[in-house]
């Protein structure tokens, strides 16, 4: 998709609320729509938001061409007005996100769109497709990440991911929660991250016997190379035959970068240590054993519970496909519009479902640490006309909790702004740090949190507040529906 115009990835409805705008003399009315997300994937207490300069690259490439314009037609549902008007379209509204990378919660507005509603509408289905899929992956790498308690985890998803895209952007995510590179080729090339690889059994089935297949690839690759060493069996000969390689190569005095073996099936705490304490025996305390064979957090955590003497961890399907939690459930609601001058009008979406109703207004979020220890403690969701004093505690509205009020004071936490400005009337503001550069800025976020908040099970939940006023707002909107 990088460099593509894909003015026509949009649900058909977006087109024909557009249409209705335009006949209705609504185009060019100011509306405020937020994304955010209504419940953490994984049943965790947080998320990372990703796919941020994939939603720039889409914005700044938004035009309908000649063919896009002829395919509307041909719907038959489309007149030709509104099609003069697509055929010039251009995106001239402003938009505002937490950084890319950044730790996320429930019900806070992580995008907001400020612009022409007929411009602000179009690009809803985009802008979810591109950020829930990344954010989803990040997340899911940050957990995978977690429960290899700081051994290197690579991204090893390609063959099984949904798709092309899904591979490419899925790589990109991964890395930014924290894996240390992908075997996917394209990706490495794209984002400049780090290709990392080791062989398949087709291999070591190539050659008349194991060893050989050994001795070959290292001929090829005497300075960085992992064997597969479960092909046949792996204590009787792989582990055996990588040892013989081994010496064969320091005989020459070839010392590898890196070196080692993958274990890619059986009872990986076991054949790990055993292959362990050959390698020791061996005289290779320094070789890598690599483990991979559908991993994921749990079966990870799991392993290291036991003792595996694994070093690295190569997890493909689960992570690309988040095993688990099949999708991220962002949203994008209209949150406020301008009916005369430059007011705003709060609007809110009811439901019978009370995570479903949303929060009126022209917001932002500030994120709440704690002096002592820099942890994170809350989120406030307020108005972006309310500004807080340092001599005067802030009331804030707990909305999980029976709405209960909380009082917080400056002497005890410092506050951050969260959002940034993206666009400024249609004109990118912001350049976008490179992907190695999202990833170490998510390591750094992910230290604000505790253990409580990034246990795999029973986590601890971090209370996402909303202003005094802005709860007062929705109280009024709901007395009046």
């Amino acid at each position: 998709m990088l460099g593509k115009n894909m003015a026509l990835l949009t649900d058909l409805y977006e087109l024909t609320m557009m249409q209705g705008y335009f006949k209705n003399g609504d185009k060019n009315k100011i509306a405020v729509f937020d994304m955010f997300y209504r419940k953490n994937p994984y049943n965790g207490s947080y998320a990372i938001i990703a796919g941020l300069d994939q939603v720039i690259q889409y914005i700044n490439n938004l035009h309908f061409s000649k063919e896009d314009i002829l395919y509307l037609n041909s719907l038959g549902i489309f007149e030709t007005d509104f099609l003069d008007y697509l055929s010039n379209f251009k995106f001239t509204g402003s938009i505002w996100s937490v950084p890319e990378g950044s730790i996320i919660f429930p019900q806070e507005p992580i995008v907001k769109v400020i612009g022409p509603i007929i411009e602000a509408q179009l690009i809803e289905t985009a802008l979810l497709n591109i950020v829930n899929f990344q954010s989803l992956i990040a997340t899911k790498a940050s957990r995978v990440c977690f429960a290899a308690q700081g051994d290197e985890v690579m991204e090893f998803g390609a063959r099984r991911a949904q798709g092309q895209d899904a591979s490419v952007y899925g790589a990109r995510a991964a890395i930014i929660g924290g894996c240390s590179g992908t075997s996917n080729v394209l990706a490495g090339k794209l984002f400049d991250v780090p290709v990392k690889g080791t062989n398949a059994h087709s291999w070591v089935m190539r050659f008349s016997d194991e060893l050989s297949a050994f001795q070959k690839f290292t001929d090829v690759y005497s300075k960085n190379f992992t064997l597969i060493s479960d092909t046949y069996d792996t204590l009787k000969s792989g582990i055996p035959n990588a040892i013989h390689v081994f010496n064969a190569l320091k005989k020459k005095g070839i010392h590898p970068n890196f070196y080692g073996v993958r274990l890619d099936s059986g009872d990986l705490t076991y054949l790990s240590k055993e292959a362990r304490d050959m390698f020791d025996r061996a005289g290779f305390s320094d070789a890598s054993i690599i483990g991979s064979s559908d991993l994921d957090e749990f079966s990870i955590t799991s392993l290291k519970s036991q003792g595996a003497e694994i070093t690295h961890w190569a997890v493909g399907t689960s992570l690309i496909t988040s095993k688990g939690c099949s999708s991220f459930g962002g949203v994008y609601k209209l949150s406020a519009i301008q009916e005369s001058g430059e007011i705003f009008s709060p609007k809110i979406k009811i439901s019978e479902d009370l995570e479903k109703a949303t929060y009126p207004g022209n917001k932002k979020i500030f994120r709440i640490y704690d002096k002592k220890n820099g942890l994170i403690c809350a989120d406030l969701i307020c108005l972006e006309n309310e500004y807080f004093r340092e001599d005067r505690d802030i009331v804030a509205v707990n909305p999980l909790n029976n709405n209960e009020k909380i009082e917080l004071s400056f002497k005890d936490f410092n506050i951050k702004e969260q959002l940034i400005e993206i666009f400024c009337k249609g004109e990118k503001s912001y350049i976008s740090p490179s992907v190695w550069e999202i990833r170490e800025f998510c390591q750094k976020e992910l230290k604000t949190l505790n253990f409580e908040n990034r246990r795999l099970t029973n986590s601890q939940k971090i209370p996402v507040l909303i202003s005094e006023k802005l709860y007062t707002n929705k109280e009024l909107l709901l007395s009046q529906k």
